[in-house]
């Protein structure tokens, strides 16, 4: 069972029913429940300080800045000029931090359902928010992100959806269907892109979420572009899948000098992961990840959820 052994002190997490990850506990900084999941904050090992999530890792100090510069920086360089941003989810504030490090942003809405995980976040993650939610241009709004979007009038330049993966009887299953995507597709402004982490992509759960997600995706939008990169404290690559309509760029054919350049552009501070070799080897997807997504005939609905694993 995911959590931890207080015998042994070991965070264990099932990677797949078969498949253990396993990091030494040196602090439980925090455990207990909201009205919406299971919370864990650790002081691991192998990771250092990790958000756990109904005994999922959502991130770690050793890491995250990978996870998140990828799910983050692919749409917001092949924006033209993203001004308006939202986010939904990403409760440990270092996704906002990402889209702060572009000053064409005026406005960032975060909305994330629970109130509780962020507060943590803000006490014990520092080093993944680094300040990011006292910047003036977030908005941090705590409510259903579909329910925000039915009455939001005014349209994003760019959607990043992080919140956890679609569990039964968690948060954010809703969030993975095609009822979602065309919502989201109509909150968009001309030109603009919407990004989702969409799970995991190894040789052994591909077809887990993301053949699924990337077929829904293209049930809705004009061109879809799946991608991913390796996040050692998830124990596997991760997707991602970032799409657009007609009149937006397709976010994978940003060559590799189109990327360094824009990065050069547009953010001062130094990025750790992202640069234009790392954009190109995040889209060159193995055949296998390609065959999956042109094999699947799944579309995720209300009606049809899909739940990981």
């Amino acid at each position: 069972m995911n959590g931890l052994s207080p015998r042994t002190l070991w965070y264990m997490e099932y990677l797949t029913p078969d498949l253990v990850q396993a990091s030494s506990v040196q602090q439980v900084i925090y455990e207990g429940d909201t009205p919406y999941q299971h919370v864990q904050v650790l002081e691991t090992g192998s990771f250092g300080r990790m958000l756990v999530l109904d005994g999922k890792t959502q991130s770690s100090e050793s890491d995250e800045w990978v996870y998140h510069e990828a799910l983050v920086q692919p749409v917001m360089l092949a924006h033209a000029n993203p001004r308006r941003v939202m986010v939904a989810g990403g409760g440990e504030g270092a996704t906002i931090r990402e889209v702060l490090r572009h000053d064409s942003v005026e406005e960032v809405v975060m909305v994330d359902l629970d109130e509780a995980v962020v507060d943590l976040c803000k006490q014990h993650l520092p080093e993944h928010h680094r300040g990011a939610f006292d910047d003036p241009r977030v908005t941090l709004l705590h409510e259903d992100a579909l329910a925000y979007l039915e009455q939001r009038q005014t349209p994003f330049d760019v959607i990043v959806i992080d919140v956890p993966d679609p569990l039964e009887g968690g948060p954010a299953y809703l969030l993975f269907t095609v009822e979602f995507y065309e919502l989201v597709r109509a909150r968009l402004a001309p030109g603009g892109l919407m990004v989702a982490q969409s799970g995991p992509t190894g040789p052994t759960n591909v077809r887990e979420v993301f053949t699924a997600i990337a077929q829904t995706m293209g049930r809705v939008f004009d061109h879809t572009s799946g991608y991913h990169a390796h996040i050692p404290s998830f124990g596997m690559t991760w997707g991602f899948i970032a799409c657009g309509g007609a009149d937006a760029p397709n976010v994978g054919a940003m060559s590799e000098d189109e990327a360094d350049a824009r990065v050069r552009e547009r953010i001062a501070s130094p990025l750790r992961f992202y640069d234009g070799a790392a954009h190109r080897g995040m889209f060159g997807l193995p055949k296998y990840v390609r065959e999956a997504v042109a094999t699947e005939t799944r579309i995720i609905t209300r009606d049809n959820p899909i739940y990981a694993v």
